[in-house]
């Protein structure tokens, strides 16, 4: 199977969301978007993840942030690049509030912040990643890594990190077997009682 990876562009929005929803969840009943938009009705959360990614103001979740992998004529999979530089949470405040949407979410998340990593001015990040059914996911996630970690380089990074649960063994054992490593990790009560899940771990890779 010849995969190739490109950017994502408008008419990628449906892949896109989905995407986003669906790492976020990533196996748990709710996930960050759950509480950011304060539902969990999946066509609304669809609904609002369009309008999120095509704002005017470009968060990490913009589309303009994302690749998608192709294959047979087909999208099988979905993955997010972005500087924590410039897609700051301040800049990921304007675009909810660009959409209609305030900071009170801020509270609904507090589990999450207490396990966010702090990453520097120097570090790429890669997040929201999603392969469709019935692929390879290693064969997928090496194409699209690899084309990210290409966009990193010319960007001048050295560094290139991904947040991954605690628990998410599949998605750890992946990332390892392409040459990342765990560098830390944040544990609290309060996120497990809130998505099951013991925490958050960063792992990384040197260009």
């Amino acid at each position: 199977m010849t995969i190739t990876v490109r950017k994502a562009s408008e008419t990628d929005i449906d892949i896109v969301s989905k995407a986003l929803l669906e790492s976020s969840r990533s196996g748990k009943k709710i996930g960050l978007f759950d509480l950011v938009f304060n539902t969990s009705d999946e066509q609304e959360l669809i609904t609002n993840l369009k309008r999120l990614a095509l704002t005017t103001t470009k968060c990490y979740c913009h589309i303009s942030n994302f690749f998608i992998a192709v294959a047979g004529g087909e999208s099988v999979g979905v993955i997010c690049g972005y500087e924590p530089r410039i897609a700051t949470h301040e800049i990921f405040s304007k675009a909810l509030e660009e959409i209609g949407f305030d900071e009170t979410y801020h509270e609904r998340i507090a589990a999450y912040l207490l396990c966010e990593g702090d990453v520097d001015n120097k570090t790429f990040v890669l997040d929201f990643i999603m392969v469709k059914d019935g692929f390879k996911n290693i064969d997928v996630l090496k194409e699209l890594i690899g084309k990210s970690m290409l966009t990193a380089r010319l960007k001048g990074y050295r560094k290139v990190q991904t947040p991954v649960e605690i628990g998410s063994v599949e998605t750890e054992m992946m990332y390892k077997k392409l040459g990342f490593s765990v560098i830390d990790e944040k544990r609290s009560e309060y996120y497990k009682e809130q998505f099951g899940r013991a925490g958050i771990m960063r792992l990384q890779i040197i260009l």
